[in-house]
C-alpha cells in the first residue's frame, strides 16, 4: 500500500507513520511543522520507503501532488489543542475546514481512498455515558471559541459524508476520544503531559475547573492499528466510528495518579476555567465512548490501562530530558 500521511509529524500522525512503514508499506508524510516536530519522525528518516514533504493542506497543488501517488490517505493533519483554539481560533477554522476541503477533492479525483481523523468534540456538551456515532451533537453557541474546533470538524464529518453518498469517495471517518502517550506535547493543553511535565518538575498540578470532569484516555500505540485496519475495510466505508477507552476517570483522579507514578512531591492546585482560557469558556462533565461499533468492525478492544498510559508518557519525558542534559553537556 502506498499511502500519504497528513499531519505526520503530530503526535498520533508521526505513530502511524512508523507503523505503517513497520507493516512494509510506503508512506509520503505531509506536515508544515507548526505543532508537530521533525523529531517525532526521527525513528523512521532516510528510510527508502518513505518521504517527508513540508508543507500545507491549505496547498491545494502541493495536496493534489501528493494524493495522485497513492492508495490510502490518512487525513490526520489539523490545527489542535485548547491553547491553540483559544489564541488562534480563526486560523484554526480555516485549516480545519479549507484544508480538509483540499484533501477531500484530490482524493476524489485520484481515486485514492481516505481516513478522515475527527474527534469526540463533535459531541460538545451531550453528557450521556457511552457516547454513540448516532448521538446528537450538543455545542454551546458559535460566538464562543470554545465550540469553534467542534463546529469545524462537524463540517469536515459532513464534506466527507457528501462526497461519499454523492461522489463515490470510499472515506471512514474515526473519532478519537483523548488519545495519549509517548511524544504528545502539554504545550497545547493536552492535559496528561501536561500533568506528568509538572510532576517531574514539582510544580503543582494545575486542574482547571472542578476537577470532577469525567474523561476517559487510550494509548496511541492501540489506537494506530486500528486507523490502518478501519482505512482499508469496504465495511467502514460511510460510517463514523468511534475509536476510544470506556474506562472513566475524573481529572482529580488523574492527577492523584500522576503524582503517584511519578513520585512526586507535588500538589494539586484548581484554576478557573476564566483564568486558564479566559471569559466565556464551557467545558462538559461527562465524555465517556461507546466503542462497540469498532469492536464489531475489525475487534477493537484497547488494553493498555490508564497506568500503562501515564507511564509511558513519564518515561517520554524523561528520556527527552536525558536527551537534551547530553546534548548540552
Amino acid at each position: 500500500m502506498r499511502a500519504l500521511v497528513t499531519g505526520a509529524a503530530g503526535f498520533i500522525g508521526s505513530h502511524l507513520t512508523e507503523q505503517l512503514l513497520a507493516d512494509e508499506h510506503s508512506v509520503v508524510g505531509l506536515d508544515d511543522l507548526s505543532t508537530g516536530a521533525h523529531e517525532n519522525l526521527a525513528p523512521v528518516l532516510g528510510r527508502s520507503r518513505f518521504r517527508l514533504v513540508r508543507g500545507t493542506i491549505l496547498d491545494s497543488e502541493t495536496v493534489d501532488e501528493l494524493v495522485s501517488g497513492v492508495d490510502v490517505v490518512f487525513h490526520m493533519a489539523a490545527a489542535v489543542g485548547a491553547f491553540v483554539i483559544r489564541d488562534r481560533a480563526r486560523e484554526s477554522l480555516m485549516t480545519n475546514i479549507h484544508g480538509t476541503e483540499n484533501v477531500l477533492a484530490a482524493a476524489h479525483r485520484h481515486g485514492a481512498r481516505l481516513l478522515l481523523a475527527s474527534t469526540s468534540e463533535i459531541y460538545g456538551k451531550n453528557s450521556t455515558v457511552g457516547l454513540g456515532e448516532d448521538d446528537d451533537r450538543v455545542v454551546g453557541s458559535p460566538l464562543k471559541s470554545r465550540w469553534s474546533y467542534s463546529e469545524a470538524k462537524a463540517i469536515d464529518e459532513s464534506l466527507t459524508d457528501c462526497y461519499v453518498r454523492e461522489s463515490g469517495l470510499g472515506a471512514v471517518i474515526v473519532r478519537l476520544f483523548n488519545t495519549v502517550g509517548p511524544r504528545q506535547t502539554g504545550r497545547y493543553g493536552m492535559v496528561v503531559p501536561r500533568f506528568v511535565r509538572q510532576a517531574l518538575d514539582g510544580s503543582p498540578l494545575t486542574v482547571f475547573g472542578t476537577g470532577e470532569q469525567v474523561r476517559c484516555f487510550c494509548h496511541v500505540h492501540d489506537v494506530v492499528p486500528a486507523l490502518i485496519r478501519l482505512a482499508t475495510l469496504p465495511r467502514a466505508n460511510g460510517l463514523a466510528v468511534n475509536l476510544g477507552n470506556s474506562s472513566q476517570v475524573t481529572i482529580s483522579e488523574l492527577a492523584a495518579r500522576v503524582i503517584a507514578l511519578t513520585g512526586s512531591t507535588s500538589s494539586v492546585e484548581y484554576v478557573p476555567y476564566e483564568e486558564a482560557y479566559g471569559s466565556g469558556y464551557e467545558d462538559m462533565l461527562l465524555r465517556v465512548p461507546d466503542c462497540s461499533r469498532a469492536r464489531e468492525l475489525i475487534g477493537f478492544r484497547p488494553v493498555r490501562d490508564l497506568d500503562e498510559i501515564i507511564t509511558t508518557v513519564v518515561d517520554d519525558q524523561l528520556l527527552g530530558r536525558r536527551s537534551r542534559t547530553a546534548a548540552v553537556s
